[in-house]
This record gives structure tokens, C-alpha cells and sequence, in this order.
């Protein structure tokens, strides 16, 4: 692991502090009129899931961790976790549902995505940007709505809620952003 000062700490860095790992969220590097400048960061703990915002000065130094990134494909649900098969050993892990979050709605059969490791622990799981899903309920097209920003909600084939132009309807595959759950474009 290297050392850093505090005003280096950017968004999506991950480091060591007060004996826990923690992932940058926020920076906003601040210089007061007064004092010497810092970097208010706001980070999320990767082990317990808890937030805290802290304040690095320049001369503070803090340990960045390098985290141990994996392909893995997306094997089953297995009640309250997935199962995983790593790409290159075989060898099949589990991780809990809750650890996931609203993501695991966009896990499909063979999906391969990433699993970051610190030691032997996995703290992070990255799925694809975009995915392809089938669009199963939807409101009918209104005769003249045909404005270009108007939208409709719809009802995805795994659960989730998205809003789509009103030229798709029921049965259409789309692709969906995952991180905000935005219609993209239909399928090809």
C-alpha cells in the first residue's frame, strides 16, 4: 500500500483509515481564508456498509489501498445470495443480497462482472453498465403524444421500474443505464 496526503484523495479512491477501508464518494477540496486548506471527503465504509465525513489537511497522510479485481460470472440465486463462478479458477463463491443491493435486480444468467477483493474479503461487485431487458407491462400509445421528452412507465421482466418513449410497448427488449435505470435505446 502507498502513502498519500490528504488532499489527494479523489472519488472511487479507496484507503485505510482509523483501521477500517473506506471508499471515497465526495472530495471538495476547500481554502478557507483563514487556515491551511483540506479536502472534506465524504466515504463509505466497505465492510459495514456506515458513512462518515472526515477532513484531511495537506499534510495528513493516509494508506491507498490497491484492491484485487476479479471476472466473475453470475451463476443462480441462491435465496438470500448469489452465487458466483471465478473465470479463471472455477471456483464458485456466494454474497449476500443485501451486500448487492437494488443492483442484483439487473443480475442475468452468465452475466460476467467484477469483484473487487481486498485480501480475501470481496467488498465490491461492478455489473455492466448497460443491460438488454424485456419490457412486460406498459400503458397503451395516446393518439398525438408525440413529443419528443414525453415518457411512460414500465415494468422490466426482472422487476425493475423504468420510464420509456411512448413509442415502446409491451413485449420490446431495451437497453437500460444501470447506475440511474434510464432508458437508453431499444435492443438490436
Amino acid at each position: 500500500m502507498a502513502k498519500i496526503n490528504g488532499n489527494e484523495i479523489k472519488p472511487n479512491m479507496v484507503i485505510e483509515y482509523n483501521g477500517s477501508v473506506w471508499r471515497a464518494m465526495k472530495c471538495n477540496a476547500v481554502k478557507p481564508g483563514k487556515g491551511g486548506a483540506f479536502n472534506q471527503v465524504e466515504m463509505r465504509n466497505l465492510f459495514n456498509g456506515s458513512k462518515a465525513n472526515e477532513r484531511f489537511r495537506a499534510n495528513e497522510t493516509v494508506e491507498r489501498v490497491r484492491l484485487e479485481q476479479k471476472s466473475f460470472q453470475y451463476l443462480f440465486d441462491a435465496g438470500d445470495s448469489f452465487a458466483f463462478m471465478d473465470q479463471e479458477t472455477f471456483e464458485q463463491i456466494e454474497i449476500q443480497k443485501d451486500f448487492i443491493g437494488d443492483d442484483g435486480a439487473f443480475l442475468q444468467d452468465g452475466m460476467i462482472v467484477e469483484i473487487e477483493f481486498y485480501g480475501e474479503k470481496p467488498i465490491g461487485v461492478a455489473i455492466p453498465d448497460q443491460v438488454i431487458l424485456t419490457v412486460e407491462e406498459t400503458e397503451p400509445v395516446v393518439k398525438g403524444q408525440t413529443a419528443a421528452n414525453s415518457f411512460k412507465p414500465a415494468l422490466c421482466d426482472n422487476g425493475v421500474r423504468i420510464t420509456v418513449p411512448p413509442f415502446i410497448g409491451v413485449g420490446e427488449r431495451v437497453v437500460v443505464q444501470t447506475a440511474d435505470r434510464t432508458y437508453l435505446r431499444r435492443a438490436d
